[in-house]
């Protein structure tokens, strides 16, 4: 009972329905099938953080978009920018002026892992130390008000071996 592989037999063309009527009915799904295989415009969702488009909030002030962030966020902004997260700005500033367009901005290296990712910093490359080596964070919408320690891991994530091979795989006893 249940599934089987075997087709399933179809139903005969009724007698009222000429052939006639089944080959045209046949050619306009094969057209429509080939209408739906042309590539169609693909349309960008455009971003918006809070209900708010990107556009608006690159224009926003700092004290605008700290009461957009979440409450950790807020809290360390209400506090005062520091020296360090400024100079990485306004590094990440000059490598986006000194880039042609369409290309990516040269990495900019920091070990600020607790800077807050502002709408101003999309687009750049941010090398972004994990204790051991830099990694590469490209800076995109769907980032903002997170921290850039959140996309550069610190440790190497562990693979398992098989089950069962509890010290028996290492060394053989001659």
């Amino acid at each position: 009972f249940g599934s089987s592989n075997r087709p399933r037999p179809t139903a005969p063309p009724s007698k009222s329905q000429s052939p006639l009527a089944a080959r045209r009915r046949t050619r306009e799904r094969g057209a429509a099938m080939a209408d739906a295989e042309q590539p169609k415009k693909r349309t960008f969702r455009k971003y918006s953080y809070r209900g708010i488009d990107l556009d608006k909030l690159l224009d926003m002030s700092n004290q605008e978009l700290m009461e957009l962030f979440r409450a950790r966020q807020r809290r360390k902004f209400s506090r005062g920018i520091k020296r360090k997260p400024i100079a990485l700005l306004k590094k990440l500033r000059k490598a986006k002026r000194e880039t042609a367009y369409g290309e990516k901005p040269e990495a900019v290296k920091t070990h600020l892992r607790n800077m807050v990712i502002v709408p101003e910093m999309i687009g750049s490359v941010v090398g972004v130390y994990n204790g051991k080596q830099y990694i590469n964070v490209e800076i995109k919408p769907e980032m903002i008000g997170h921290y850039l320690a959140e996309f550069s891991i610190t440790y190497k994530p562990i693979k398992h071996g098989r089950a069962g091979m509890a010290g028996k795989g290492a060394f053989l006893p001659f």
